[in-house]
């Protein structure tokens, strides 16, 4: 395929010269992205119910976000972080606003925010013997050394072994294995309120409240991974406030700058003084542009209600694929939360998302037999139910629906 402005062949370079770390199926070169739809090289409209994986929560090339960066570019990019800029502490103020009382890191991606969750549980269980952390099997934290090892689903880690120790695999959802699990070696339990990866399984309320108990009880922390979840994605600005049940330190990205790198991890205050100069830093971590992008994101989800029609268009949603349930026997369940939504089916997800992708429709599979919604936070009723017809076909037409 030729670039048409350029006549550069965009698909022999990335064959020629791009380490083959992704599969592309079908391959497909996308050129201009707005709202919910994004434009490929052919000139081809697509639906876009997969977000960039949970990031762009606001869609593509959301307007204010967009005019955010192009002011910030034009005054200041980057110093490091032996100075200060006027965008990161706004940043962790807004962030703190909307989470509870502590103080924020920035990063650049979801691994590093959750690689420094795992520094500071180290840090601060150290002095007392406490190195370990117990995670979640069929988890997700990132390709990291360190964050592969705490990830729960092994065929991420086939090939890196040794995996770093220092992690406790149990299963999700079930109190008793993490219990079981506490030692004179603990320090931390991490998992995700909602496994995104290991196939939209949301945590149970009633779990997490006796999760939080037990590290009460034990002395321990209690981390939560919202780099997919957060951002408004489950209905509220982070996943734990829909349960009611808050941690000691959480991680973010994806959606935070909608698009334009940026993470972070946040601590309760009073763990503010674990991490002290000297034990942890990022180059590229809060520079002026990402925070300023990130800030942009914050004030739109508060200006627009943006969680409101989250909701909203979640209930609609999921009564919909309800009805497509009820026409197909290939759809065994449907679970999730707020615009996080998996349906398990009866027939491989990736002949679902392929033929989807065809009729116009971007979706993502976890796993061999989840198929993964992820539309932007700002759908409306007419684009799900344009995605909903799509989706009918589609199961339509795969044999064993």
């Amino acid at each position: 395929m030729d670039n048409k402005n350029t006549g550069i062949d965009i698909a022999g370079l990335q064959e020629k010269y791009v380490l083959k770390t992704y599969s592309f199926s079908p391959p497909i070169i996308f050129v201009k992205g707005a709202g919910a739809y994004l434009k490929d090289s052919t000139g081809k409209r697509y639906l876009d119910f997969s977000s960039g994986i949970s990031v762009c929560n606001l869609g593509h090339c959301h307007p204010a976000v967009t005019a955010a960066i192009r002011r910030q570019a034009g005054k200041l990019v980057h110093v490091s972080n032996l100075f200060m800029n006027s965008r990161q502490p706004e940043l962790a103020w807004k962030l703190v606003s909307h989470c509870f009382d502590g103080a924020a890191f920035f990063c650049n991606s979801g691994a590093e925010a959750n690689e420094g969750l795992i520094k500071f549980a180290r840090k601060w269980g150290n002095p007392t013997g406490r190195n370990e952390i117990i995670v979640m099997k069929e988890s997700f934290h990132g390709r990291t050394l360190a964050t592969l090892a705490a990830t729960g689903r092994s065929k991420y880690r086939e090939g890196f072994q040794p995996d770093m120790p220092g992690f406790v695999h149990v299963l999700f959802n079930d109190f008793e294995a993490a219990a079981s699990a506490v030692g004179p070696r603990t320090a931390a339990i991490m998992l995700e309120p909602v496994q995104g990866e290991g196939g939209v399984i949301p945590a149970d309320k009633a779990y997490l409240e006796k999760i939080r108990k037990l590290c009460d009880e034990k002395g321990i922390l209690l981390l939560f991974d919202e780099v997919q979840c957060g951002m408004g994605r489950t209905g509220s600005f982070f996943a734990w406030q829909s349960y009611g049940v808050g941690p000691d330190g959480l991680s973010l990205a994806k959606a935070l700058g909608n698009g334009f790198p940026i993470g972070a991890f946040i601590l309760k205050r009073k763990f503010e003084n674990v991490l002290v100069p000297g034990t942890h830093a990022s180059t590229f971590g809060g520079t002026a542009l990402a925070c300023a992008a990130a800030c942009a994101v914050i004030d739109a989800i508060d200006r627009e209600n943006i969680l409101l029609n989250c909701s909203e268009q979640s209930v609609y949603l999921m009564r919909k694929l309800g009805e497509l349930a009820g026409k197909y026997t290939a759809i065994r369940s449907i679970r999730g939360r707020g615009l996080m939504i998996g349906l398990v089916l009866d027939v491989p997800a990736s002949e679902i998302r392929k033929v989807a992708s065809e009729n116009g429709l971007l979706v993502l599979t976890a796993g061999d037999n989840v198929l993964r919604l992820l539309p932007p936070l700002t759908i409306s009723v007419k684009e799900t139910d344009k995605a909903i017809k799509i989706l009918d076909k589609c199961f339509k037409k795969v044999k064993g629906s």
